[in-house]
C-alpha cells in the first residue's frame, strides 16, 4: 500500500482560514492524503483573539503553531520570520504539496520556501487584482509557485498573460463560496447571542490600513470613524488586519468605545461573519470581503478609498473616496439601493469538489518544479525610430 501524500496548508489570518477550510476538510475525508496545518500570523496575536483556537475547535489534527511576529512588527521582518519557521518545519515534515492562499506576507514566505526546496506549491486565488502592496505580493507569489487554482477565467487569463503555463492554471472557483452557499451557516439569532449584538438592524464596518498611504492614514481613519458616528446607525465593527499602520486605525476606533450603537469585535469565526454579512444593511470600509463576498448575498457595499481599486465591479458596490461627506453620501446610497442580483463571479459553491478532482489527475502530480516562462503567441511591435 502506497504512503499517504502529505498536504500542507498554511494559514495566517482568520479570513484565509475560513476560505481554505473546505479544502482542508475535503483532504481529511480522503484516505489518500494526510493534512497538515501551519498556523501563524494573526492567529497567534492576543489582540485579535488568538484565533488559532478556532482551528483547534474545528477538530483538525496536525496543527503546528508558529509565532512569526509581535504586534506592529514591520512586514519585511514578518516575512523573514515566517520563512525561517516554515523552512525548519518543512525540512522536518517533508510535505508532498503545499497549499497557500491570497496575498499576505505569510503566503509569500511559503511560496519562497516551496520554490527553494522544490516542494510542489499551489496558490489559491492568484491572478486577481488586490490594490496597495497586496498587489505586488499576490503576483510575486504567482511567479514563485508551480500550480494555480483560480476563481474564474479572468484570473486564469491574467496569469497566462504573466507568463504562467496554461497547463498549470486550474479554474475551481473561490472555496469560500462553498461555505457561503452551504446549509451549515448558523442562524442570525445564534450569531447575535454569541457575540452579544443587541441591534435589530446593523451595518458591518471593516477598515484596513493602506500600506502605500500610511502617511494619510490618521486622516482617513478619522474620517471613516466620524462618518460612522454621524450616520447614527448601528454597527458591528471588526478590528483591522495587522498590516503596517494598523495602530492608527486602532487609535481612531477608540472613539467608539462604550458607544451603545457600536459593537467592536477583534474577530469573528468565518461562518458567523458570513451570517452577519448576509443580513446586514450594508458593509462599509475597504475589506476584500466587501468586494468578493458581499455581492454573493447582494449585500450593498460602501467601498472607501484605493485599497480595492481595480477589483471586481458589481451593481451593489458603491465606491467613495476618504472624505467624510463622501462616505456619508455612500451610506445613504447604500440604504436606498434597490435589491440587486447575487453575483456568481467567484464561483458556484463547488470549489472543494473541483479541487479534489484536480488533485486526482495524473498530470497534476507530474508538474515539474522547474518553471519556464510561457510566451504568448504574438510578437510585440518594433520600436519606432530604431537605428
Amino acid at each position: 500500500m502506497s504512503a499517504k501524500k502529505k498536504i500542507l496548508f498554511l494559514t495566517g489570518t482568520r479570513a484565509d482560514f475560513g476560505k481554505i477550510k473546505p479544502l482542508i476538510r475535503a483532504v481529511e475525508a480522503d484516505q489518500s492524503y494526510e493534512s497538515l496545518i501551519f498556523a501563524t500570523g494573526m492567529h497567534t496575536l492576543k489582540d485579535y483573539g488568538y484565533t488559532v483556537d478556532e482551528i483547534y475547535k474545528e477538530g483538525f489534527g496536525n496543527v503546528h503553531v508558529f509565532v512569526n511576529q509581535f504586534m506592529n512588527e514591520p512586514m519585511d521582518l514578518v516575512l523573514a520570520n515566517t520563512i525561517s519557521g516554515l523552512s525548519r518545519y518543512v525540512h522536518q515534515e517533508r510535505p508532498d504539496l503545499m497549499i497557500i492562499h491570497g496575498d499576505r506576507v505569510e503566503a509569500l514566505a511559503a511560496a519562497i520556501v516551496g520554490a527553494l526546496n522544490n516542494i510542489l506549491t499551489v496558490h489559491v486565488e492568484g491572478g486577481e487584482l488586490s490594490g496597495t502592496i497586496d498587489e505586488h505580493i499576490r503576483h510575486a507569489i504567482s511567479k514563485l509557485v508551480h500550480i494555480h487554482m483560480v476563481a474564474n477565467d479572468e484570473a486564469r487569463n491574467r496569469l497566462i498573460q504573466m507568463g504562467e503555463n496554461p497547463q498549470s492554471v486550474y479554474v475551481i472557483g473561490s472555496p469560500d463560496i462553498d461555505v457561503m452557499l452551504s446549509d451549515e451557516l448558523p442562524d442570525l439569532p445564534s450569531v447575535k447571542s454569541r457575540y452579544e449584538i443587541d441591534f435589530e438592524e446593523y451595518a458591518i464596518g471593516l477598515y484596513h490600513p493602506v500600506t502605500t498611504e500610511v502617511e494619510n492614514l490618521d486622516a482617513h481613519a478619522s474620517a471613516y470613524v466620524e462618518a460612522l458616528l454621524d450616520s447614527n446607525l448601528n454597527y458591528v465593527t471588526i478590528l483591522p488586519n495587522n498590516d503596517e499602520g494598523t495602530f492608527k486605525i486602532f487609535r481612531a476606533l477608540e472613539r467608539l468605545k462604550d458607544n451603545p450603537k457600536f459593537r467592536v469585535l477583534p474577530s469573528l469565526r468565518f461562518e458567523y461573519f458570513l451570517t452577519l454579512l448576509k443580513h446586514a444593511q450594508f458593509i462599509i470600509g475597504n475589506s476584500s470581503a466587501a468586494i468578493r463576498e458581499a455581492p454573493v448575498y447582494a449585500t450593498p457595499t460602501v467601498n472607501i478609498g484605493t485599497r480595492q481599486r481595480g477589483r471586481f465591479a458589481h451593481e451593489s458596490i458603491i465606491d467613495v473616496n476618504n472624505e467624510k461627506k463622501d462616505i456619508l453620501q455612500g451610506i445613504q446610497a447604500a440604504l436606498s439601493l434597490k435589491k440587486t442580483s447575487p453575483s456568481h463571479h467567484f464561483g458556484q459553491g463547488n470549489s472543494a469538489k473541483m479541487f479534489m478532482q484536480t488533485m486526482s489527475e495524473e498530470r497534476f502530480w507530474q508538474t515539474s518544479p522547474q518553471k519556464s516562462f510561457y510566451d504568448l503567441p504574438y510578437t510585440l511591435p518594433l520600436k519606432t525610430g530604431a537605428r
